[in-house]
């Protein structure tokens, strides 16, 4: 039996490979695929995840209301969780939509282990009720704003 020049050369890799040693990593040219990496550059907006957008769309709001508001949003702080935690009861400082968590807003804890206002926001709810990117935005924007009136004690109507 004959082997093709190709079959050869995969071969004497693959015995080289194998030869190199527990200590040296191994190269693999997958059917002759070339290398393994990453499918696009880092440099292309494509290669951006759903939570690093997720993220901007959250930073864009509160840079807006902090703008506006930078006194009273001194020392508040936003952060972005992937899904709400495991509780059977929520209390009133969580935005719901039907039984699901969208928000929470942990107010602040003055005295001996000062924490301040924490305002969360559960990333997956919020992107499963929005139908694409503008509406994710409109959807994220509009439940910072009703979580920060919240926080200070105004209407929603009067932060927008």
């Amino acid at each position: 039996m004959t082997t093709s020049p190709d079959r050869r050369r995969a071969a004497e890799q693959g015995r080289a490979a194998r030869s190199a040693g527990p200590g040296r990593p191994t190269r693999r040219d997958r059917h002759g695929r070339g290398l393994r990496g990453r499918l696009v550059p880092a440099t292309v907006p494509l290669a951006r995840t759903k939570a690093e957008i997720f993220d901007d769309l959250v930073l864009d709001t509160v840079e807006g209301l902090e703008r506006r508001y930078a006194k009273e949003l001194a020392g508040v702080e936003f952060a972005v969780e992937d899904v709400p935690p495991e509780l059977n009861v929520y209390d009133s400082d969580v935005l719901e939509d039907g039984a699901v968590p969208l928000a929470r807003l942990l107010p602040g804890r003055p005295g001996r282990q000062e924490l301040p206002p924490r305002i969360v926001l559960y990333r997956r709810p919020l992107e499963f009720r929005a139908m694409d990117r503008e509406d994710l935005a409109d959807l994220v924007h509009d439940v910072i704003i009703e979580q920060v009136a919240n926080l200070l004690g105004v209407d929603p109507d009067e932060l927008t």
